[in-house]
């Protein structure tokens, strides 16, 4: 909605600056999008005097004028015929921006004579498109602000054009005067009255209008309109071109431009018809369908059944509510003229509006609601206008129909904005913001105006008193707490769990993805899934028709998007549910990470090397640990289909599985599309357990000032052991001492066999004794080395190599 500040003070007396207004629009919920100031560009600009003027000497067409200006004397050179001596002119100095020309002056030399900056035509400064001299004043002293000149004589050329946004619940303030009772409700101003006197119609109108029963229900309830003979239609006046041009307008004719004028005014939408191109009455019916229109924007529109037609003996003559048609359209020879003024019914209107694909100022306005009062006073308004601007005689008013009731009533509970709002506002005050928007006050029930349909309940009450009274004076207060002491945690332990995989995850260099929980029948069974119970029953697409049985496919599916387009480095994880069923209690939360590609970006160093299961392995370890994991776990090769069956594990607390880690199934990246080798984990949260005992904080660092002992050993065993059979038996030799086993080297093959035997090989172990209470003598210290060698014989068969 665009409209100047001239326009605005027609119906609002006041005083109040244009920041001001601004910034109460705003806060009313009129929101300002832009403004357009044309002082601003002036300011800089002051009026000056031409004390004489001379021939350039070396130009036939300059000349050398000394100008009185507020700094003394300036030598300008102009090449503007009508400088010359005695005249009051607009004084653009060195550094002043020129907007017509754009361009910032400087002192510079004309044909070898310096000059002091410039004086200006109305072209240069854009006030207009006369360039053929330079402005001449007839008024104003040296040294005066040439916006402050033009203020007081030519106050049009400085007037702001305001542009807003309307949200779709405002149509009262899709007119002029309903932002005016904005403003004057917010005590910015006073509201003008309205002054509708009727026109008393000289004769009969010869065209009649008839709405067809089916439309007056809804469709539209009222149409009303008459003849208006013996106009003028010529250009119309400059007051009201200049307005409509200051909002993006172009003037037509005298008679669209009023009809235009009230539109934006008032927010009622007119229509004028050219009386002498209508045959008969005009009829207002639905389309059935297949009728053409010319319309006014030159295209041609086919009716489809239903649509609301004004038509007369000739057929179509208008899109009823949305834009008329060419061939009763008002040119300079119209010289009668029959002026439409009707109520439509919003939800119609936005249907035809739609399907014909057409945008206009009147559909805009009828889509959201019009004021259906005012139908007759906007035709009384018009009609004056054009007789006024146009001349011509009037007719008796036609019409058919009523105007439909709009009168409701809410109970007013003064109470109700302090316990919905939070604010302190006087029961007076209230009632005079409700009173000064329009409301009708009668006891406690209010009336809403028939300009605000939005207006639909008590709440809605309310609503206009906070926002008059300004929603910024609403002061933060802690809201009270239900039960004393410090309040329980916000978030349930789960959502920490999950909060944690996700940042730990991400921490550990991994990109998060979110993708949907359906995925195809063929992945889905892939991974473990693909049962009825987890099929859709109306499937977004044939891609999305079963619930996800693990986060790996989305993940894999993602990996493949991004190899496609040349990313080859890819470190994935998503957190999120999987569903083992259709029931409530068959999904489950889980974390899983997707690696492809190389650890590191290429450098100098070799530290490059691709991503293995050993990677994914530990990253699966940090994120158990994070979520409250213990650090001591069983690790078994019974790892799901969809992994390595070689270079895969399981990690658990006997046969409760946390987690699985490993190479991903070279069978499952050809389905997925998925260069690979690709290693991956999920972990399956919820069955982390929790602490047995729950404390506000960590338990205490663990450490001793004494020196820790390494000892390493190197067992030959069999082929088939399992080197965490190994592990384990060593750590079980002192549960106490010994801090850490880890295997450090590995010896198979054939070399190995040759030199141990067939059918064995070599694993070599580091132990990490770590005592608290005394340091170790190196007899506790060869016990504790022979133990080790007992456990780990007793466990693998496996004895201490040479």
């Amino acid at each position: 909605m665009k409209f100047t500040l001239s326009w605005l003070k027609d119906h609002l007396e006041t005083q109040a600056t244009l920041d001001e207004i601004l910034y109460a629009l705003t806060d009313l919920g009129l929101e300002v999008e832009e403004v357009q100031n044309p002082a601003a560009r002036l300011s800089a600009f002051t009026l000056a005097k031409v004390l004489h003027a001379e021939q350039h000497p070396d130009a036939d067409k300059l000349r050398v004028c000394r100008v009185l200006t507020d700094e003394g004397e300036k030598q300008i050179v102009c090449g503007a015929p009508n400088a010359r001596e005695g005249i009051t002119v607009v004084l653009c100095k060195p550094g002043d921006y020129v907007p017509g020309i754009d361009v910032t002056l400087g002192v510079g030399k004309i044909r070898g004579v310096e000059s002091h900056g410039m004086m200006a035509s109305e072209r240069e400064l854009e006030l207009s498109d006369e360039h053929d001299g330079i402005i001449e004043l007839p008024s104003g002293e040296v040294g005066e602000r040439f916006v402050d000149w033009l203020a007081a004589n030519r106050p049009g050329a400085v007037d702001p054009m305001i542009y807003i946004k309307i949200t779709p619940n405002r149509p009262d303030a899709l007119g002029v005067r309903g932002i005016a009772r904005d403003l004057a409700a917010r005590g910015l101003g006073k509201l003008k009255p309205l002054d509708v006197q009727p026109v008393k119609g000289g004769f009969e109108s010869p065209i009649k209008v008839v709405i067809d029963a089916a439309l007056k229900e809804k469709g539209c309830p009222l149409f009303t309109g008459r003849l208006i003979r013996g106009v003028k239609n010529g250009p119309s006046p400059a007051w009201l071109q200049a307005r409509l041009k200051a909002i993006g307008l172009r003037p037509i004719s005298a008679l669209v431009d009023i009809t235009n004028f009230f539109t934006f005014d008032q927010n009622r939408p007119l229509h004028v018809f050219d009386a002498g191109k209508v045959k008969g009455d005009l009829r207002i019916h639905p389309a059935a369908g297949g009728e053409t229109i010319e319309a006014l924007d030159e295209k041609t529109y086919t009716f489809k059944p239903g649509m609301m037609v004004i038509s007369d003996d000739n057929g179509p003559e208008s899109i009823a509510g949305v834009m008329g048609g060419a061939v009763s359209g008002c040119t300079e020879e119209t010289t009668d003229v029959f002026l439409e003024s009707a109520y439509w019914d919003p939800i119609t209107i936005a249907t035809t509006g739609r399907a014909l694909k057409i945008n206009s100022d009147a559909r805009y306005r009828f889509e959201r609601g019009v004021d259906p009062d005012f139908t007759l006073p906007g035709l009384e308004l018009a009609t004056r206008m054009i007789l006024d601007l146009c001349g011509g005689e009037a007719s008796e008013v036609v019409m058919d129909g009523a105007v439909p009731v709009t009168d409701r009533a809410y109970r007013f509970d003064p109470k109700k904005v302090v316990s919905l709002v939070g604010m302190n506002i006087a029961e007076g005050d209230q009632r005079h913001t409700l009173e000064a928007l329009g409301f009708t006050l009668k006891g406690d029930m209010a009336h809403p105006p028939s300009w605000r349909p939005d207006v639909l309940g008590e709440a809605d009450l309310v609503e206009e008193v906070a926002r008059i009274a300004s929603l910024t004076k609403l002061e933060g207060k802690p809201m009270r707490r239900t039960k004393p002491g410090v309040p329980k945690p916000i978030l349930t332990p789960m959502q920490m769990r999950e909060k944690a995989a996700r940042r730990t995850l991400a921490a550990l260099g991994y990109n998060e993805c979110v993708t949907y929980s359906f995925i195809d029948g063929p992945s889905a069974a892939m991974f473990g899934g693909g049962e009825e119970a987890t099929r859709i029953e109306n499937p977004i697409s044939s891609e999305m028709t079963h619930m996800r049985p693990d986060l790996l496919p989305g993940l894999l599916q993602a990996a493949a998007r991004n190899q496609a387009r040349g990313f080859m480095d890819l470190a994935l994880f998503e957190v999120g549910p999987a569903f083992a069923g259709g029931e409530p209690g068959e999904q489950a939360l889980q974390a899983a990470g997707l690696l492809i590609g190389a650890t590191a970006p290429r450098d100098p160093y070799g530290s490059r090397r691709p991503a293995d299961t050993y990677d994914a392995k530990a990253d699966a370890e940090a994120v158990l640990a994070a979520l409250g994991a213990p650090q001591k776990v069983q690790i078994s090769r019974k790892a799901d289909d969809w992994f390595h069956p070689g270079r895969s594990g399981v990690m658990g607390l006997g046969p409760n599985a946390l987690c699985t880690f490993g190479e991903v199934h070279p069978k499952v990246l050809r389905a997925m599309d998925v260069k690979g080798p690709a290693v991956a984990f999920t972990i399956h949260v919820e069955k982390v357990p929790f602490p047995k005992s729950k404390t506000t904080t960590r338990a205490a660092l663990g450490i001793s000032d004494l020196q820790a002992v390494e000892r390493d050993f190197a067992f030959v065993v069999d082929r088939g052991v399992e080197a965490l059979t190994l592990v384990n038996a060593a750590q079980g030799a002192d549960k106490v001492l010994i801090e850490s086993v880890a295997v450090f080297d590995q010896f198979t093959g054939e070399k190995a066999e040759a030199q141990m035997g067939a059918g064995k090989k070599s694993l070599a172990i580091s132990v990490r004794m770590q005592p608290r209470d005394k340091t170790l003598t190196d007899e506790e210290i060869e016990a504790v080395s022979a133990k080790i060698v007992e456990k780990v014989a007793k466990a693998t068969g496996g004895t201490l190599r040479g």
